[in-house]
């Protein structure tokens, strides 16, 4: 069904909002999504593809990201880690050559080490998150998309590497020729995933807007992820990343021309075609609507700069979600 809305509204009465996000984008809009749904409403699901074995530690960037914007200390100007940190491990580690390729703050390294440690000593990672976040005082519900090893393999004319050799390590410029979850086919979604699915008072369940290919996908190529999506009885909305044919921030416009994909937002809908009952695009790309063949919403922008910006786009999505619901109900 094509169609096209652009009108916000306060957050509905009660009920639950299911979220997938990756790192800087997607939270931004679980930051505002968790603000204007209230304490305890928002359970997200991130990706943890991007997870890697830095220096002895168990690295999760995108659980990170999520944590310490939920938790108010993410820093607001390099977008990753956290706010006031300080580098004194990583000048002492430059001087005495070991591998500084991959930033970890002083206050960021702690994180890493105490969630390494409880790891290694049989603990979950859907346990030590749930515990982190208690303990920086989060409400929402921050779950890993699985407690098994599933990683992000960057394909290139130079061979396969690791996602954050790909991202960090050669600053994205290996052209991309595809991409692969390495462990994803044995993999089982975070037990929080299916009681969230599940939850009788889910309103609506929320693709934020981070990188399709390296943030969304590992998330949906865990067995039963996807399958749990197409089958859900509450709407599905992506928000799309991409605004006048540019991603606001990294490689997703690059990764999709290099994969022989045009960079508009009909082909986000086409990317997530069978799994999401509406897309939410910018004003910019309202042109867009009738090439797509889901319902579409258009926010006058999805760029989020500010706390205000970042509610008023999860009200608009919120707003979304409570029209596709009304259109699903029996007249």
């Amino acid at each position: 069904m094509k169609g096209n809305t652009g009108a916000a509204a306060t957050a509905p009465p009660g009920g639950r909002v299911l979220a997938l996000c990756g790192g800087i984008g997607g939270a931004k809009l679980v930051l505002g999504l968790d603000a204007v749904l209230g304490a305890g409403r928002l359970t997200v699901i991130v990706n943890t593809g991007d997870d890697f074995e830095h220096l002895g530690l168990h690295v999760a960037p995108d659980l990170d990201t999520v944590l310490y914007t939920l938790a108010g200390l993410s820093d607001p100007v390099r977008g990753w880690g956290r706010v006031d940190e300080s580098w004194n491990f990583m000048t002492a580690l430059r001087e005495l050559g070991g591998e500084a390729w991959f930033a970890l703050g002083d206050r960021d390294l702690a994180v890493h080490i105490e969630r390494t440690r409880r790891l290694r000593g049989g603990e979950t990672l859907t346990s030590i998150v749930a515990d982190m976040a208690r303990r920086l005082k989060v409400e929402a519900r921050i779950a890993p998309m699985t407690d098994d090893r599933v990683r992000t393999i960057v394909h290139t004319p130079d061979g396969p590497m690791p996602f954050q050799h790909y991202f960090v390590k050669h600053a994205c410029t290996p052209a991309v020729t595809s991409i692969s979850f390495a462990g994803a086919a044995e993999a089982r979604p975070s037990p929080v995933f299916p009681g969230a699915v599940a939850d009788p008072s889910l309103l609506a369940i929320v693709i934020c807007p981070s990188n399709p290919y390296l943030s969304v996908d590992p998330i949906l190529a865990v067995p039963g992820v996807r399958e749990a999506l197409e089958h859900a009885t509450v709407p599905v909305i992506a928000v799309s990343p991409i605004i006048g044919g540019k991603a606001v921030k990294g490689p997703t416009a690059k990764i999709m021309k290099e994969l022989g994909v045009a960079a508009t937002s009909a082909a986000i809908a086409e990317h997530y075609h069978g799994l999401i009952d509406g897309l939410l695009i910018d004003a910019a790309d309202a042109a867009e609507a009738n090439l797509v063949d889901i319902r579409v919403a258009t926010a006058p922008t999805t760029l989020m700069k500010s706390i205000d910006d970042k509610c008023k786009l999860a009200r608009i999505v919120l707003d979304f979600a409570g029209q596709l619901a009304n259109e699903r109900e029996p007249a």
